[in-house]
């Protein structure tokens, strides 16, 4: 019995589809890759912006008072209430602050009532406390506190209850 030989198209094809698989399989990782979000704000760079209608500060212990129609904001973050007490060091830039009087944050398209709001700039987390209410769209949940890592966008909240939508099919 004699072989008939693999035409030349037909061992293109062949090759091709070898070289094909093979660069798929050695460029595919199938190790377990690590979730990344984007960060809600960008603390590393930038400044944060402030308004107000009064400005205390006192330079010897790096505090600063605002007072007002208060507004902090940087990037996608925004922050109103009444008053914001800030903590700064000596160069000066602002590692925290506390706003207070009803607050109102608004996230990149999550917006957030609370009678209290932390901002620990180092530490890159957002903190509404004392009855929170988060909502995005027709959803919303009420909570005791709400706490928003700001590089990850995770959102962790204690004490809750609330509404989310579903599709209707």
């Amino acid at each position: 019995m004699t072989r008939s030989p693999i035409p030349v198209a037909g061992l293109r094809r062949i090759l091709f589809t070898c070289a094909t698989f093979a660069v798929v399989i050695s460029t595919t990782s199938f190790a377990p890759r690590e979730a990344v979000a984007d960060p809600l704000i960008d603390v590393g760079k930038g400044d944060v912006s402030v308004q107000a209608d009064k400005l205390e500060v006192d330079v010897a212990t790096g505090t600063a008072i605002l007072t007002g129609q208060v507004v902090l904001s940087k990037g996608d973050m925004a922050v109103k209430c009444p008053r914001v007490d800030l903590k700064f060091d000596t160069s000066p830039h602002l590692n925290w602050a506390r706003g207070s009087g009803g607050v109102v944050a608004d996230v990149r398209g999550v917006h957030g009532e609370a009678p209290e709001v932390e901002l620990d700039l180092r530490k890159q987390v957002l903190e509404l406390r004392g009855g929170v209410k988060l909502s995005r769209g027709q959803g919303w949940i009420q909570a005791d506190k709400a706490t928003i890592e700001l590089a990850t966008a995770r959102v962790t909240a204690t004490q809750v209850k609330g509404s989310i939508p579903v599709p209707k099919p």
